[in-house]
């Protein structure tokens, strides 16, 4: 189920037309648990869904009355914007594509730099409109809900100093991160491409690769048979195409820096040169990038075997270089990559101007592996749109309930499913992508219906939750338990209480979640723990890990099995963010553990499953066994169990 700007696409006849006029009821409750929540109310087609095998869950079959996600409804920049894509090239943001490899940043070193980053997701919606001008004539065109990177951290365009409108938002003379305004690419003229040949084949260099295949594309535009690419011009129409021109045009100076550079010139460390032995073709080049408004600086440099060549050196930081290489645009891929380079600060990017545009225009907004991308020149905020909306993932982050879609109708569709033919009445696993205990349960009680239906069809599921709320159902537990296979677990990664305020604001302390352990596992309903996230460096200490693990068997757990933090796109950037925000130390660290993948190397897993196993074994933990043998249905029971007061989840 896709969540789209209000819209559910599998939920409805007509994607185009948002959900909220059609089949959607859009509720807000005026209550302190509720405060700052919307709720959908649709009719969902199906309820048991199938976990994708990639997800790496060991479980086939899941039931989800909830979806939410908190920031679905924050789109950003128009179509046209520009994004810097990892090949250094540049594209519109409403062509960018999933999977699509664009640059983002990361704090690494004591600086933010450029990295590449994959496109995960890309969503279009219509927003009013706002201009952003900065003094160096940069404009932008984005919704009043987007955030861009100034000096002071993340600013939304628009904001309120009072009310619920409050938020950090965009004052004149704050200052943006980035280089300022990209340059337009060139033109596929014949100037151009008549440059390139003179640039690339007079250059000297070994040109091969991307260049080759550019300069014999541009050569059989002119009816010329590709020759060897070095000084050759022992043809008469190739000597004519590179002759040196009397006055050229900028087509011409762009292509034929481009030429030069992909024959001869070099970019990294925020450093851009080119090299040339003919001094003719050093001369042309200085005039072009006279031409073009390039800074630049001449000088003698000896180089392979000791042979003195001019080298041309761009001056301006990496501003500049961005600017030289869209400009000419040259065919070398690997020669225009800034992956590492530190976000270069000599812009003049002060907000000079914010004015709505009294326009509803098409906004599109993406997220990335790194939480931002590069648009219009300067740092843009991902859309954090959560990643469990496309596949499973244990950790649902703090954002994950403040727009929540309600599934009204899932015990109905739940008690048909099961009764279906093709239902061979596998295991079900529930609270595994959001918590369907949480706070919006309180008021929809759509659990009680549900469990209804599985204890009726005699199926196994198991119930994952950290909140209290389901000993409100004991009696309806326990009753699916004298017929089925029925198991429960809370998740409580840690029992230290400084680091669950930190990590975990919103959801029951872990004494409180190891409480509603011990009162199932009194009731004959079988409570293990999930103790996850283990946040390496931070409770998975000897001492921490047996602390833990300590009060994990006072509770009476039946099970404790460790799972070491993963960081799956949309959690990577979270928790990265509170990194740094409260243990900036750690970055670097976490970057090496994390750096190649969603999960921490497999010794560093090992080690902490290992050591909780051996306590758990130590403290008895497995050797209990609190599941009943099924047994005939019986009555229920007249005596309701007590409901606890529902405390505030992830």
């Amino acid at each position: 189920m896709r969540w789209d700007n209000l819209r559910l696409d599998d939920a409805v006849d007509r994607p185009d037309v948002p959900l909220i006029e059609r089949r959607a009821v859009t509720r807000t409750f005026d209550t302190p648990g509720f405060r700052g929540i919307t709720c959908y109310e649709i009719h969902a087609k199906s309820i048991i869904n199938k976990v994708p095998a990639a997800a790496r869950l060991p479980f086939t079959w899941t039931i989800n009355p909830y979806r939410g996600c908190a920031h679905a409804c924050r789109y950003c920049c128009a179509g046209d914007t520009p994004i810097l894509m990892a090949d250094g090239r540049t594209r519109p943001l409403a062509e960018v594509r999933v999977g699509d490899r664009v640059y983002g940043t990361e704090h690494t070193g004591g600086h933010r730099r450029y990295v590449a980053t994959e496109v995960l997701a890309h969503w279009p919606t219509i927003k009013p409109a706002y201009r952003i001008a900065l003094e160096d004539g940069t404009t932008l065109i984005a919704s009043g809900d987007h955030r861009f990177l100034s000096d002071r951290g993340w600013r939304y365009v628009r904001g309120g100093e009072h009310g619920p409108d409050r938020r950090p938002h965009l004052a004149l003379d704050d200052t943006l991160v980035g280089t300022g305004a990209f340059a337009e690419p060139p033109k596929d003229t014949a100037g151009y491409r008549s440059g390139y040949l003179c640039g690339v084949i007079r250059g000297g260099g070994a040109a091969g690769g991307e260049a080759l295949e550019r300069a014999r594309r541009y050569l059989a535009d002119f009816g010329v048979r590709p020759p060897a690419m070095r000084h050759d011009t022992t043809t008469a129409a190739v000597a004519r195409i590179v002759e040196w021109p009397r006055d050229p045009e900028d087509d011409w100076h762009k292509g034929f820096l481009a030429g030069v550079f992909d024959a001869d010139g070099e970019f990294g460390h925020g450093v851009l040169r080119v090299f040339g032995s003919d001094p003719r073709l050093i001369e042309q080049a200085r005039l072009a990038l006279r031409a073009l408004g390039f800074d630049f600086a001449v000088a003698w440099r000896r180089r392979r075997g000791g042979r003195p060549v001019h080298d041309i050196r761009l001056r301006g930081g990496l501003r500049q270089c961005l600017r030289f290489l869209h400009t000419v645009d040259p065919a070398t891929t690997p020669k225009r990559s800034i992956e590492g380079a530190a976000l270069d600060g000599d812009a003049s990017l002060a907000v000079a101007s914010i004015e709505p545009l009294g326009l509803d225009l098409p906004m599109y907004d993406i997220t990335t592996g790194t939480g931002d991308f590069i648009a219009g020149g300067v740092v843009s905020h991902n859309c954090f749109a959560r990643k469990s909306h496309e596949y499973l993932d244990f950790d649902a982050g703090h954002d994950f309930d403040s727009k929540i879609v309600v599934k009204v109708n899932a015990p109905e569709l739940v008690r048909r499913e099961l009764a279906a033919p093709k239902w061979a009445g596998e295991h079900i696993a529930m609270g595994t992508n959001v918590d369907v205990y949480q706070r919006a349960e309180g008021r929809y009680r759509l659990m009680p219906g549900i469990l209804a239906a599985l204890r009726d069809a005699a199926n196994p599921f198991s119930i994952l939750t950290k909140g209290s709320l389901i000993l409100r159902d004991l009696p309806v537990l326990a009753e699916a338990a004298e017929r089925t296979d029925v198991s429960t677990a809370v998740s409580v990664g840690s029992v230290d209480t400084d680091l669950w305020r930190l990590v975990e604001p919103g959801t029951p302390s872990p004494h409180k979640r190891l409480e509603v352990c011990a009162a199932l596992n009194d009731h004959g309903i079988g409570c293990g723990v999930l103790m996850g996230p283990v946040l390496p460096y931070l409770s998975d200490s000897p001492a921490q890990l047996e602390a833990t693990v300590r009060q994990i068997a006072a509770a009476g757990a039946t099970s404790v099995s460790a799972i070491t933090l993963h960081l799956r796109p949309g959690a990577r950037e979270w928790f990265f963010g509170w990194l740094r925000a409260h243990h900036p130390e750690l970055v670097g660290p976490y970057q090496r553990l994390y750096g190649r993948g969603a999960y921490a190397p497999k010794d560093v897993q090992e080690r902490i499953s290992r050591q909780v196993r051996e306590l758990a074994a130590a403290y008895g933990i497995d050797r209990r066994d609190h599941r009943r043998p099924p047994a005939p249905p019986k009555p229920a029971r007249a005596t309701p169990a007590p409901r606890p007061e529902q405390l505030p989840l992830l």
